[in-house]
């Protein structure tokens, strides 16, 4: 369902750009020195979409390495389970957008280079 709604991810320059399609980015609400609300997700993106990848980090957040270690980073600090949830929602999107950009299959051990520098 992610490739079709995107095009196999032609539709995007970047993963910031998908995850804002799919309405997982937060937003700030804030307005001076008045208003400091909590930041929320946006929700103007496809809810569908958002939707299955938040079912979809129940799964992720068990046996994807990467997506396991933000979900107990976040939990551990004393964040919400369904903020953590959502932080393993905009993973899940980075790596599959990396994976179709890259062509390369996922390999669990792989350290990006940006990582090591």
């Amino acid at each position: 369902m992610l490739v079709t709604h995107t095009d196999g991810f032609k539709r995007f320059d970047s993963a910031a750009a998908l995850c804002s399609y799919c309405g997982t980015t937060p937003v700030i609400r804030k307005s001076g020195s008045s208003v400091n609300g909590q930041s929320r997700i946006s929700k103007m993106g496809n809810q569908k979409l958002r939707n299955l990848l938040f079912l979809c980090s129940f799964t992720a957040s068990i046996h994807n390495r990467a997506c396991r270690d933000i979900y107990n980073r976040i939990v551990n600090k004393g964040k919400s389970k369904k903020l953590a949830l959502i932080a393993v929602s905009n993973k899940l999107l980075k790596q599959s957008f990396a994976i179709a950009q890259s062509g390369i299959p996922y390999d669990e051990n792989y350290k990006s280079v940006l990582i090591m520098a």
